[in-house]
């Protein structure tokens, strides 16, 4: 009997058509042939790995401290019902049971 198991579908691939270039200073370019050298990738690769590291840490909330204790307790904090919510809620009980 054999397995049902699949291989996973690896996502499909998108191939490099885009073009983008740079004018760094000499330091910023000897900085990003290191990191070239040091993990083995390219500078788009490097340049693209750089900006989704940056906004998913941008996409992200990290609170700490005082910060954190301020926003639980906003969270915790039941606001008081609107004067004109409560009214319309008892005239749609009045009306439709």
């Amino acid at each position: 009997m054999t397995s049902a198991r699949r291989k996973p579908r690896s996502p499909k691939r998108e191939y490099k058509s885009a073009r983008l270039e740079l004018r760094v200073a000499p330091s910023a370019k000897r900085l990003i042939q290191q990191a070239m050298s040091v993990t083995g990738l390219a500078a788009g690769d490097l340049a693209y790995e750089g900006a989704r590291r940056l906004l998913e840490e941008h996409q992200r909330m990290v609170l700490a401290g005082a910060d954190r204790d301020v926003f639980l307790a906003a969270l915790e904090r039941q606001p008081a019902a609107a004067r004109r919510l409560v009214e319309a809620l008892k005239r749609h009980r009045s009306l439709f049971g």
